[in-house]
């Protein structure tokens, strides 16, 4: 694959690996995946999301569902809005916090809906980490605000808030989350980390992981030799701290992944990792430090036992297609667009081809959800009575 860089990108790629190199060598030659992971996306003023670069879309380096289509942010509104108007009936603020909101098309997408529905939404606050993004996020809400004469306050936080009341939103958040990798040989599980060789970042086997670490089926399934698989202790923890921070309101996350049957297949000897540049995907997560996005699938089962742990009313999965069809995806499209004009209709029908399909976003994809004290809004309802939630739970 030929990458042709820029001077100021060969610069920052060569600046954020001199740094990792002499933190591999102050750690006697090795450093754990998931530390390394940290720098290429997180290290202030250099790592992936915290430096200023073109992410997301057509020019940069991967595309979400929001920024296909308004559509999927107008179909979500069909499970918050219960949600709010429940928050709303109490005389409590209605509220939504989303994480790393990309280019605010989400935001856009489910204020521009409510709007359309008569909804007013008192707050929509921001946890966003990337100073580049925060500023593309203000700009489009607050075009957005003046064009709807919308009365919604918005904030950018820097933490999680304490006793929140309303709604959390988080679209492919976990997925680039620092995890560790390990592989098995000999019989045991290793940690896998990395070293250097002739100047060059790359893979080396560290101590042993502690059995306290591994889920069940890696103790107890059989295992090929060299057979390579992620950690995802601070996802889990995440997962854990925002459980802990809602005290009345939904958790609704989409991501890629798999439950741990599947993500821990015999067959999945390689893993999940993969670093992507300009829209290509790279097996090689050493590809360009802090140019390339490093992320792994999500594993949902230890995800909806964090959430479980923390009191949570019930969790939910289900892919991303049914959680749309459910929600009313396909109502919305025929609402802004004929379908006897191929016209404007073509560019809607590709992007519902591309969010619900099987071969694209529609299974690979998943939503994750809970509630916690939903009867103090939604007196006698359940998770499953929301819309977009009412299929199968394949948790």
């Amino acid at each position: 694959m030929d990458i042709t860089l820029t001077s100021p990108e060969t610069a920052h790629t060569e600046l954020l690996t001199r740094k990792i190199l002499a933190e591999i060598a102050s750690e006697a030659g090795w450093m754990p995946f998931s530390r390394y992971m940290e720098m290429a996306l997180y290290e202030p003023g250099m790592g992936y999301y915290s430096a200023g670069a073109h992410k997301l879309g057509a020019g940069g380096d991967f595309t979400t569902a929001p920024e296909l289509s308004p559509l999927f942010g107008a179909a979500m509104v069909s499970t918050l809005l219960p949600i709010l108007e429940g928050l709303k009936a109490q005389g409590l603020p209605t509220h939504i916090l989303e994480f790393g909101a990309g280019t605010g098309k989400l935001a856009e997408s489910i204020l521009t809906r409510l709007h359309d529905l008569g909804f007013s939404l008192d707050r929509y606050d921001i946890l966003e980490i990337s100073p580049d993004l925060a500023q593309r996020q203000e700009a489009r809400l607050t075009m957005l605000s003046e064009r709807l004469q919308l009365s919604t306050q918005y904030q950018w936080l820097g933490s999680l808030p304490n006793h929140f009341k309303g709604i959390i939103l988080a679209n492919e958040v976990l997925d680039a989350m620092p995890c560790d990798v390990i592989i098995y040989q000999n019989g045991f599980w290793y940690q896998r980390g990395v070293a250097v060789i002739e100047g060059k970042l790359t893979w080396a086997t560290g101590k042993l992981v502690e059995q306290s670490l591994l889920p069940e089926v890696l103790l107890t399934g059989h295992f090929s030799e060299g057979y390579v698989t992620e950690l995802h202790p601070s996802a889990n923890s995440w997962m854990r701290q925002v459980a802990q921070c809602l005290d009345i309101g939904l958790f609704l996350t989409f991501d890629y992944g798999f439950p741990e049957n599947e993500y821990y297949h015999p067959q999945r000897l390689e893993g999940t990792l993969m670093a992507h540049h300009r829209h290509h995907a790279i097996q090689d997560p050493f590809h360009l430090p802090g140019l390339s996005d490093v992320t792994t699938h999500v594993e949902w089962s230890q995800i909806g036992r964090s959430a479980l742990v923390e009191q949570t009313d019930d969790v939910y999965l289900s892919n991303q297609a049914s959680y749309l069809l459910d929600a009313g995806i396909s109502d919305l499209a025929l609402e802004i667009g004929d379908p006897s004009n191929p016209e404007t209709f073509l560019p809607i029908s590709n992007a519902l081809q591309k969010l619900l399909s099987e071969a694209e976003m529609g299974e690979l994809f998943k939503v994750f959800a809970f509630t916690k004290n939903l009867n103090a809004v939604l007196p006698g309802h359940t998770l499953e009575d929301l819309p977009g939630l009412r299929g199968r739970n394949r948790f």
